[in-house]
């Protein structure tokens, strides 16, 4: 008899399992929200957008790209950060959500470590100080010394308080010893486009976005933040051979989830982002704003988040940058 009980529990449970999986439909099964915390236009946005359209096509359910820019990505992450946790919102974050603001601001929205799912590093971009034609600096240490005579009269732009080209500014100041004023914007678009028009000094943007305008001759290139030199600017001295040894900003986006987010998702959503980056157009259309694909498993971009986080405490507290 208990023989019979157990058996016929068995296949209850066996029955009840089944029609559970069956009713639990794959993922996705209807769109994905993918947060960009930054405006349009920018190279994180264009990279969200592009993976974005790889996913749509692979997966069959449209990848809507949501735009939340302000404080520093901060409001952007945020939402995320406060979503339901099935996969069906997602970030497209950065080494300023997810390394630098955590210290540069003295009051957070979230954790970048528990309120977040780490998916996959997407790609790295080095940043590069240009400065307006009319500077009259042609090398890095022409700028210092040109800095150095006119303390507090030379600005620069960034693309918001707490991205990777105001943390380079502020280095920058400590490290050459020097004052510069900096000017935040909202996003690197309209950034760029008053270093281009004359309203700053110069600025630290990523490549990405730079080198158009390097090459039209709207701004002038000094050197690359990244200790190694851009094989788009081969040229180009990097920031440390230029004398500031051991100067190294770099710009890397990557894809997170809501923390809590069921692995079995965080590897869907893995596998469908390494797909995308492993196709030839995606990579070429990368590779022409300077971007390298930098495609990992979650496990290794969680080690990569620590690591920055712990790279950018020391940066930041050294920079004395604070954002109240």
């Amino acid at each position: 008899m208990r023989g019979r009980l157990t058996l016929l529990l068995t296949s209850a449970l066996a029955t009840a399992t089944a029609t559970a999986t069956a009713q639990t439909p794959a993922f996705p099964a209807k769109a994905i929200r993918f947060v960009v915390p930054f405006p349009a236009g920018g190279p994180l946005d264009i990279s969200a957008r592009a993976i974005g359209q790889k996913l749509t096509e692979a997966w069959a359910q449209p990848v809507v790209i949501d735009n939340r820019p302000g404080a520093g990505g901060n409001i952007g992450a945020e939402l995320v950060a406060k979503a339901v946790p099935d996969g069906y919102t997602i970030l497209m974050g950065a080494v300023s959500t997810h390394a630098i603001n955590p210290w540069l601001y003295t009051k957070m929205p979230y954790d970048p470590i528990r309120d977040f799912s780490p998916v996959s590093l997407v790609t790295q971009v080095p940043n590069v100080l240009v400065v307006h034609p009319s500077v009259p600096a042609k090398s890095v240490k022409e700028l210092i010394a040109l800095a150095s005579a006119r303390p507090g009269q030379l600005n620069y732009a960034s693309g918001s308080t707490g991205s990777a080209g105001h943390l380079a500014g502020e280095l920058f100041n400590v490290m050459a010893n020097v004052k510069t004023v900096h000017i935040p914007y909202k996003g690197a678009p309209a950034a760029v486009i008053d270093l281009m028009g004359g309203q700053v000094s110069f600025m630290f943007d990523n490549l990405a976005s730079a080198l158009p305008n390097i090459k039209a001759g709207r701004v002038r290139a000094l050197a690359v933040t990244t200790l190694a030199r851009s094989p788009l600017l081969p040229a180009l001295p990097t920031m440390s051979e230029a004398g500031l040894k051991g100067f190294d900003v770099s710009t890397w986006f990557g894809v997170f989830a809501p923390g809590g987010t069921p692995s079995a998702i965080i590897d869907q959503l893995n596998a469908g982002i390494i797909a995308a980056l492993k196709s030839p157009d995606l990579r070429e259309r990368l590779a022409a704003m300077g971007a390298e694909p930098k495609p990992d498993t979650p496990a290794q971009f969680a080690a990569f988040v620590k690591a920055e986080l712990a790279k950018y405490e020391k940066v930041v507290k050294a920079s004395g940058a604070r954002v109240d």
